[in-house]
C-alpha cells in the first residue's frame, strides 16, 4: 500500500510541476507572438534564476524543508511564496526537521492573520554564509497585509522555539521581518 502512496505522490508533483511549466512555456509563446523579444528573454531569465535557486536548495541536503518551500505555491494559501539561498552551498541536513516543522507553524500561523483578499507575498531568504564555521539563518520578509499583529507578536514572544532561535523580529501592518537561527546544541 505505501508503494502505491508513493506513486500516487510522485504522479501529483509531476502533474504540478508540468502545469507550472506550462504556465511558463504559455507565457513565452504568448509574448512571442506579440512580438516582445525583451520580455521573452526576461522570462528566460527568470526561469534560468529560479531553477538555479532550486539547485542550491536542493544541494543543502534538507530534503523536508526544500520540498515544502518549493511546492508551497501548490497549495491554497493567502501568500505567495518564493525562496532565495545566499552563501556557500553546504551541507546543512541537521536543520533540516527543525526549520521545516518551525516554518510550518509559522507559515500557518501568518497564512490565519493576513487579509485574503490583498496581494500578500513571503521571501525566505537561506544565508549559509560565506565559510563552514558561519551560523546558517533564515530570514522571513513578508509584504501585504496583516490583520492581526498581536498574535504573530506573541507568538514570537512565546518562550520555547526548540532549537529555534528567533533572532529579531519586526511586525508592521504592511510588512513582517523575521530572522532566525538554529542552536544547534539543541539539535
Amino acid at each position: 500500500m505505501k508503494t502505491k502512496q508513493n506513486e500516487i505522490n510522485i504522479v501529483n508533483i509531476l502533474s504540478h510541476s508540468r502545469h507550472d511549466w506550462m504556465n511558463k512555456l504559455q507565457l513565452i509563446k504568448g509574448n512571442l507572438s506579440l512580438q516582445k523579444y525583451d520580455r521573452v528573454q526576461d522570462i528566460i531569465e527568470e526561469i534560468v534564476i529560479e531553477a538555479q535557486q532550486e539547485s542550491k536548495l536542493c544541494n543543502l541536503k534538507m530534503p523536508l524543508f526544500a520540498s515544502y518551500l518549493m511546492t508551497f505555491n501548490w497549495s491554497s494559501r493567502h501568500f505567495s511564496l518564493d525562496y532565495e539561498v545566499l552563501g556557500e552551498e553546504k551541507n546543512i541536513e541537521q536543520f533540516d526537521e527543525p526549520i521545516t516543522h518551525w516554518s510550518k507553524k509559522f507559515l500557518d500561523i501568518l497564512d490565519g492573520v493576513v487579509q485574503h483578499s490583498g496581494d500578500n507575498h513571503i521571501c525566505v531568504r537561506l544565508d549559509t554564509g560565506h565559510s563552514e564555521n558561519e551560523t546558517v539563518c533564515f530570514i522571513f520578509e513578508f509584504e501585504g497585509i496583516i490583520n492581526d499583529k498581536e498574535l504573530v507578536i506573541n507568538w514570537f514572544q512565546r518562550e520555547d522555539h526548540g532549537s529555534i532561535c528567533v533572532d529579531e523580529y519586526d511586525v508592521h501592518t504592511y510588512q513582517l521581518t523575521a530572522t532566525i537561527s538554529l542552536d544547534e546544541s539543541k539539535i
